[in-house]
């Protein structure tokens, strides 16, 4: 692995963090700084004990006992014995739980949706790739946003090709090292308005080389584009445009009203429409991956669009894969404070703040809506705040439905330790040795999930 490469995925990474802390974004060091400082690892900063005047707990004996929702037990009480009463009875109403009560009810696919080829495929990254650059168009109303997709396709592909599509945290001429793509702005949360990012920044920033190898696409869009993330961002996104009458703020929203996460995920679900017209990719092929609240995204993208056929969801914590009910590390209250996220959230989570044995949903149910497809849970050892075994026992829970729908459960119960994988055709869990986000050796381990159930070679 290059140490450009190294270097990418650890600021990828470490943006992620400053993200999800809302602390300014450290600076980036330049793509030609010397090689040490590139590549140099700040010391871990220790976990926060007190956010948004709500302490945080990090002791195991005061996780508390708890008993999770059963994903296999419909709403009046009646098991679940096969895949058809799953599929059409208990299926649908997990989804009703989570659009209701934690992300929002987002709307369907906008009748006026279209794609512009603005790059229509043209040879890059050194003739390894076919580059793509398509604006998706949310309406005929110019002062709607857009969604702005790069794609890359291998350069030798003769028949449609699966795809990596990530989420990103930054416009797309600063997810590539190639100087072909049209830079395009991004929403400044201080500000409120559309500038142009500096250049080479490295937030984000993804080498395409190795996907492009083992024959994979890659494709990423800034998840700015379709709602910006910041409490005073309404006014500029996608959800302003589906307010009822009379309605022209966040504070106007119903209770059930989506929020950014699931507006990040409805951008994704364009993104898949736009796939499913490309004859280079096959759009039944398509992995999801995102980092922190975009690993969040990922898995509601995942658990509410049947098309995605994998998920990589990276230290999506509270809010994602880790379970409400342990109280470890975030919590739903820290996330709904009102100066944190209320904003990406229905406004009916906040009701479970303090109270999260009292949600008719836990991660478990969230990862169970991904079966029978393939799902990998990326945490880190010592990611606290994040949960990362809460994540595991979240997988651990929706074992029975995986099995249920013919496909592999992680295989045990007891928490691995860092850097021991657990692979399967279902289930997949894996924590590398460190903190919140990707380190470098994470790509190894989401190209053997991506050849195991993606199978490029096909």
């Amino acid at each position: 692995m290059s140490s450009q490469y190294a270097s990418s995925a650890f600021l990828a990474a470490f943006f992620a963090v400053a993200l999800h802390a809302q602390a300014p974004p450290a600076t980036p060091t330049s793509p030609e700084a010397p090689e040490a400082s590139r590549t140099a690892r700040p010391a871990p900063a220790p976990p926060p004990r007190i956010v948004a005047d709500i302490p945080v707990n990090y002791d195991e004996s005061k996780v508390g006992t708890y008993i999770l929702p059963d994903p296999l037990k419909l709403d009046n009480g009646k098991p679940v014995k096969n895949a058809k009463t799953w599929a059409e009875k208990r299926r649908p109403e997990i989804v009703k739980i989570f659009e209701t009560q934690q992300y929002g009810i987002a709307p369907g696919r906008p009748a006026d949706e279209s794609f512009e080829a603005v790059d229509k495929g043209t040879p890059a990254l050194n003739g390894k790739a076919i580059r793509k650059q398509i604006t998706i168009h949310l309406s005929k109303d110019p002062a709607w946003p857009e969604i702005h997709l790069l794609v890359y396709l291998p350069a030798a592909a003769k028949k449609p090709v699966p795809v990596f599509f990530t989420i990103n945290f930054g416009a797309i001429q600063n997810a590539v090292n190639d100087p072909g793509i049209i830079p395009q702005k991004a929403w400044n949360p201080r500000t409120n308005t559309l500038t142009m990012p500096p250049a080479g920044g490295g937030f984000g920033r993804i080498d395409v080389g190795p996907l492009l190898d083992a024959g994979f696409g890659v494709a990423t869009f800034d998840y700015g584009d379709v709602d910006p993330d910041s409490l005073t961002g309404f006014p500029n996104g996608i959800r302003a445009h589906y307010m009822g009458p009379g309605q022209t703020g966040e504070a106007d929203r119903a209770p059930d009203a989506w929020g950014s996460i699931a507006a990040w995920a409805w951008g994704m679900s364009r993104v898949e429409d736009y796939f499913e017209t490309d004859p280079g990719i096959d759009a039944k092929r398509v992995a999801i991956h995102g980092v922190s609240r975009l690993g969040k995204t990922v898995m509601w993208a995942g658990a509410h669009d049947q098309r995605f056929a994998a998920v990589i969801a990276s230290c999506s914590g509270e809010g994602g894969a880790a379970l409400s009910r342990r109280d470890y590390g975030e919590t739903i209250a820290h996330l709904t404070a009102p100066t944190r996220y209320p904003y990406q959230f229905a406004a009916n989570y906040a009701k479970y703040a303090g109270f999260p044995d009292t949600a008719p949903m836990d991660a478990n149910l969230l990862v169970a809506l991904i079966a029978p497809r393939p799902v990998l849970l990326q945490t880190g050892s010592t990611d606290f705040w994040s949960d990362p075994k809460g994540e595991f026992l979240a997988a651990v829970a929706a074992g029975p439905v995986y099995k249920l729908l013919g496909r592999q459960d992680l295989g045990t119960d007891v928490w691995p330790a860092a850097k021991t994988p657990l692979f399967s055709n279902g289930l997949n869990y894996y924590m590398h040795e460190g903190g919140h986000g990707m380190v470098p050796t994470d790509w190894d381990i989401y190209l053997q999930f991506l050849k195991a159930n993606l199978h490029p070679e096909q």
